[in-house]
């Protein structure tokens, strides 16, 4: 199972401070936590992509070359590309080039999107919300199969021979689905024998094995079982002692909670927080020997081949999160190797 950390860049207010976050700040720390992980050993590193102003990064593949230079062996994804509002020709050519930059330690990872903003922004339709990622799956898989593409659809115009370079180093560049638990999603994901990373914010690791049951049936009946992935990614935050880690109570609360006036969010009571702490829960914020168990359970129930902890949410100092990428690195990961091993070098998409 491949170990690494996610981050979405959200920009918050300093606790402390009262003090926001600037976007060329927010981008400083998430090379920083990408390079640390690498030096440590982790496996792999992800960052979000989103168009409103509570978020740094609108384009992920810059930020990943810029980290791909400065690192020698961590893999790097999206987390995720909103395809339906981009041009899937270039989503290749960007991920390609970083591919290029980084010697073939690049993934991407797709989805469809929690907010309806960017598609304002890019001129698409929230009622073709599926259709438009449907269409820019196929011609995404089509464009990184084949050098020259012939190809036609609904929501952009059609290519006849184009050819679509630079190429990838990778062959087939590994294309990741991000899904947030829709059954048809992990349908979609199965049938088309692609990997899937699910998000993991609430619930049960029991629900969450409905999804991924869909997934691999699907999968085994289009006859690719042997390319199925599995991938989880939650909130995650390490420390020296449970009471220690349950301290960010406040940076819980200030990241979910809404900022306007029925805005997105949701407000977290200190009880709440604490109940999604404990071993059932789906908060990993604890102590090593905690979050040990927790990634344990979840690799046991849904059969796991990466596993992302998102890092640096909330407007988190960043001495705690490097603290927490030093203990997952040091003690949470080579425990959970040792029980459960690691390939290491497995090449994501295969």
């Amino acid at each position: 199972m491949e170990l690494g950390i996610l981050s979405l860049s959200d920009i918050q207010k300093n606790l402390e401070t009262g003090e926001t976050a600037t976007a060329g700040r927010r981008i400083d720390q998430a090379i920083a936590y990408a390079t640390l992980a690498d030096r440590l050993g982790l496996e792999v590193f992800a960052l979000g992509e989103h168009h409103t102003p509570d978020y740094a990064v609108s384009s992920p593949a810059v930020v990943l070359a810029a980290i791909a230079a400065r690192t020698s062996r961590i893999r790097l994804t999206s987390a995720v590309t909103v395809l339906p509002i981009l041009d899937p020709v270039r989503v290749y050519q960007d991920f390609a080039t970083v591919d290029l930059v980084s010697h073939g330690r690049v993934d991407i990872t797709v989805g469809r999107s929690a907010f309806a903003e960017p598609f304002a922004i890019f001129g698409e339709r929230l009622e073709d919300y599926d259709a438009l990622f449907a269409e820019k799956l196929d011609l995404l898989l089509q464009v990184r199969e084949h050098d020259h593409v012939t190809w036609s659809g609904r929501f952009r115009p059609a290519l006849h021979d184009a050819p679509v370079i630079p190429r990838a180093l990778q062959h087939p560049l590994p294309v990741w689905v991000g899904v947030g638990g829709s059954p048809e999603s992990a349908e979609r994901a199965g049938r088309l024998g692609l990997p899937m990373t699910l998000g993991y914010i609430g619930g049960s690791l029991r629900h969450l094995r409905q999804t991924v049951d869909i997934y691999r049936a699907a999968g085994e009946h289009a006859g690719h079982p042997e390319k199925l992935r599995v991938g989880l990614s939650t909130h995650f935050h390490a420390a020296s002692t449970s009471d220690k880690a349950r301290e960010v109570f406040p940076y819980c609360h200030e990241y979910l909670r809404p900022k306007t006036p029925r805005g997105r969010g949701w407000v977290v009571t200190e009880a709440q927080f604490a109940l999604g702490t404990q071993r059932q829960g789906a908060v990993m914020v604890g102590s090593s020997r905690e979050l040990i168990e927790k990634i344990l359970d979840a690799h046991q129930a849904l059969g796991l081949d990466r596993f992302f902890g998102q890092i640096d949410w909330g407007g988190l100092p960043e001495e705690l999160v490097k603290e927490s990428i030093n203990l997952f690195a040091t003690e949470i990961a080579p425990a959970v190797r040792s029980v459960i091993g690691t390939t290491g070098g497995f090449k994501s998409g295969e």
